[in-house]
């Protein structure tokens, strides 16, 4: 033993001085532990921010539990000066329409319109009178009877196929799990609750225009409080009013339903991509019609779930409480009956 031979008040000693030590090291190890651990977990950072800084997509980042409100980098769908052309669309119907737009109806109508134009030319042209001073007494033809009855019916169901298939997933109806935003229209501003998380309202006003642009978003289109939507999840949008007719409308999500007095109308929507899109009323309502705009911001389901806590909604179901296990007098009273 090395301290077998020393004398026991000298002993004591050394404990005193080494239980010291030891006590005037822990808090230093501690303050030492905790600024490794710091520097191993990375600061919070919403998932915008990520996205942004990282280039990557919104499902590889993964959410924050935090929320901010999305800067104007983040603006999506809104008009755009000199833009002949629908807005970029940010919806699974939206792009559905917009293929079918670009490529089967525009084709059609320039060949067709071509077309037409192209035989008014020729009439003219060959049918004057100066080259035909005695007119034709032709009075049909079969052939063309059949050509011009039939390629425009065939043109029609080529249309009428897609055109069905785009009016049959506008109506789908919204699952079970889908997040139900109700949206009001008054005189002239929207309100929106939320039934699913509290029910609570947030009443959303049109900004300024020289406030708005000092915000980096643009006049007569930003507001002052968003409807906030978590993206990538489907939405039950419901629309009502408390006054007038309004439309609640959205290009870039290709979405528009009217808001009628008395009425609950509802629309599935699932926004793909985190970002911010513009709308407006685009239902005639009064003196102030154009000045009640739309904006929609999406959020990663984590930043959305934290922003409706700040809001004092509630987030999930609450779990049903357990039964109660059963008391022992009646679980003698059950084996008594069974003997």
């Amino acid at each position: 033993m090395i301290f077998g031979d020393l004398p026991r008040g000298v002993l004591r000693v050394l404990m005193t001085l080494w239980a010291a030590a030891l006590l005037a090291l822990t808090p230093q190890l501690a303050v030492a532990q905790d600024s490794v651990a710091a520097e191993a977990v990375p600061q919070t950072t919403s998932a915008p921010q990520a996205i942004e800084a990282t280039g990557a997509s919104a499902d590889a980042v993964p959410a924050a539990s935090t929320y901010k409100p999305l800067g104007p980098e983040w603006i999506k769908g809104q008009p755009e000066a000199g833009n002949i052309d629908f807005q970029p669309q940010y919806t699974d119907d939206g792009q559905f329409a917009y293929n079918m737009h670009t490529y089967l109806l525009m084709p059609i109508i320039t060949v067709i319109s071509l077309f037409v134009l192209g035989l008014l030319l020729w009439v003219v042209l060959r049918f004057r009178r100066s080259k035909n001073p005695v007119a034709s007494k032709t009075t049909h033809n079969t052939f063309i009877e059949v050509v011009w009855t039939l390629v425009p019916v065939l043109v029609l169901v080529g249309i009428a196929i897609p055109s069905i298939t785009l009016l049959a997933r506008q109506y789908e109806t919204p699952p079970a799990d889908a997040v139900t935003i109700k949206a009001t229209g008054y005189q002239w501003y929207w309100g929106y609750s939320y039934p699913d998380n509290g029910n609570f309202e947030i009443i959303s006003n049109m900004l300024p225009e020289d406030e708005a642009v000092a915000r980096g978003e643009p006049g007569q289109l930003a507001v002052d409080n968003r409807m906030v939507v978590p993206a990538n999840t489907p939405l039950r949008i419901q629309t009502t009013a408390a006054d007038v007719i309004h439309a609640f409308a959205v290009p870039s999500l290709w979405f528009k339903i009217d808001a009628v007095p008395g009425r609950l109308n509802e629309r599935l929507l699932t926004i793909n991509e985190p970002g911010i899109y513009y709308g407006q009323c685009s239902e005639l309502c009064g003196a102030r019609h154009g000045y009640m705009p739309i904006a929609v911001e999406a959020l990663p389901r984590a930043e959305w779930e934290a922003w409706v806590i700040e809001q004092g909604g509630t987030v999930g179901e609450a779990e049903e409480p357990a039964a109660a296990p059963a008391a022992p007098a009646e679980i003698a009273t059950d084996e008594a009956a069974t003997e």
